[in-house]
């Protein structure tokens, strides 16, 4: 039934705000038939600064309008930028799956605020467009995040389980898939948000590249046993968490290597106290994310959790269109009125659709 498959082109922007990832899947909202072409189109430095202006917000303002206006523009930019690198013409795609921003989370409150105008990003692109993913999941009382479980699970169908699938953005969050493809997933903690801004206020560079810096500092133990008493991490699941909620304050004081390394080692901590959630261990963690990118974090994390590590593209994923590919099979399933988080994804009660389409 090859006609039940859409063309679904995924669309996200993480909240470490680097830029806009576009992929193309074949799915039927259950399966991947096939994956096509990606790209990622990086934020100009003057619009990261206008939509970071607009993070914590919870109503409308000049600056939430403002920052509303350059997500909506860069989307639509950046999926013109795909159509004309692939040659695949947007009017030939079946539905866009748009994350927005988020600037504001607070399922605590059952607030959670993506930025992005669907409906005007469906007529500047002549294409139906479902956005929106978050807030019925918030507003029936779960997290709202994470919403990429789902097709973590359908990814790992072959996959020998129970095995773990680790996102590391910039807050960490995991799916634990069981053998019999039952779901877990909640925040970690911080994931490359800490290194980041430490990185951005101590070296005056915007990330650790390759983890250069943390390889070149010494880890202060006994900071990462203090952080590690964090009471998040005891906290059963469902749980997640704002980009702001870990910050890179517990290392002030280091040097800038010392500090860098600290924090890598704080992410990869957070990252293995998550398995004493687990209803079974794991034998392999699958990272994916920007944190995969950092062999230095990647060490780290094998070290901490004493397991097999490898990254989605040494099981042949894309590890950075993942998130991209992954708004796009949940449009195709929003489409289709199938669940898109469960009790065991975001503690809502039931299982829950969601996402609002905009028709050109």
């Amino acid at each position: 039934m090859a006609s039940s498959f859409l063309r679904a082109l995924g669309l996200m922007s993480g909240t470490s705000v680097d830029g806009v990832d576009v992929a193309l899947i074949e799915t039927d909202g259950e399966r991947v038939a096939a994956f096509g072409p990606t790209l990622t189109v990086p934020y100009p430095d003057e619009d990261r600064r206008t939509i970071r202006a607009a993070f914590g917000a919870t109503a409308e303002t000049e600056a939430t309008r403002a920052a509303e206006r350059v997500v909506t523009e860069m989307h639509v930019a950046a999926v013109r930028a795909w159509a004309q690198r692939t040659g695949i013409a947007p009017d030939t795609i079946d539905l866009v799956g748009f994350h927005g921003q988020t600037i504001t989370h607070q399922p605590d409150r059952h607030f959670t605020w993506q930025i992005g105008d669907g409906a005007a990003l469906a007529r500047a692109l002549g294409v139906r467009v479902i956005n929106d993913l978050r807030t019925a999941d918030v507003t029936a009382g779960g997290q709202g995040a994470p919403l990429v479980p789902v097709y973590h699970a359908a990814l790992a169908a072959d996959l020998t389980r129970p095995l773990a699938v680790v996102n590391i953005g910039g807050v960490g969050n995991v799916t634990w898939i069981g053998a019999d493809g039952s779901l877990l997933a909640f925040d970690t903690g911080p994931g490359n948000g800490p290194i980041d801004d430490w990185c951005a206020r101590r070296a005056g560079q915007r990330y650790d590249k390759d983890g250069t810096l943390a390889a070149a500092g010494k880890v202060d133990r006994a900071r990462v046993e203090r952080f590690a008493e964090h009471r998040f991490f005891a906290k059963a699941p469902p749980k997640s968490l704002d980009r702001g909620d870990f910050n890179d304050a517990w290392a002030e004081g280091l040097s800038v290597a010392d500090g860098a390394a600290t924090l890598t080692r704080g992410t990869a901590r957070a990252i293995a106290l998550a398995a004493k959630h687990f209803p079974a261990p794991v034998s392999r963690w699958v990272i994916c994310g920007g944190g995969a990118r950092n062999p230095t974090l990647l060490r780290a994390i094998a070290e901490e959790t004493a397991a097999k590590v490898v990254t989605a593209e040494d099981l042949g994923w894309d590890g950075d269109a993942l998130e991209a590919q992954a708004f796009a099979f949940l449009a195709v399933r929003s489409l289709r009125g199938l669940p898109l988080t469960f009790p065991g994804t975001t503690g809502v009660p039931h299982p829950m659709t969601g996402g609002r389409l905009s028709q050109p």
